[in-house]
């Protein structure tokens, strides 16, 4: 037989574990929004600058989860030149143009940051 035995309250547990559900509202969503643009921008393969200068996000935070998405409004006969950009795609001709990942390295900053501040969020209190 295993018996567990508490002594004392919950108390701690349920303010540290009701403060990090506060995440979605203390967190600066819109500043990691412009900073996720504006690094996506930066990374973005260029000819003419259109797609990278066309990015855009949106904040979501509904039943305690937030969502951070990111767009892109570069659309050429029905096709988002980022997502070809980076998966790579078809020219005329036949001839695959291979895509590249600038997404991952552009935002591996952002996401490290969003950590950083939510950990250091989440030990204030």
């Amino acid at each position: 037989m295993i018996t567990i035995k508490t002594i004392g309250t919950f108390k701690k547990l349920k303010s540290y574990f009701g403060h990090c559900s506060e995440l979605n509202k203390i967190l600066p969503w819109d500043k990691y929004g412009r900073y996720g643009c504006y690094r996506l921008a930066l990374y973005t393969p260029t000819d003419s600058g259109k797609t990278a200068e066309s990015w855009s996000y949106k904040v979501e935070i509904k039943d305690g989860t937030t969502s951070l998405s990111f767009y892109n409004s570069n659309i050429e006969n029905g096709v988002c030149i980022a997502t070809i950009l980076l998966y790579g795609h078809v020219v005329n001709g036949g001839t695959w143009v291979e895509g590249y990942d600038y997404v991952t390295p552009a935002l591996e900053p952002l996401f490290a940051q969003i950590s950083k501040d939510a950990w250091e969020e989440v030990h204030r209190k």
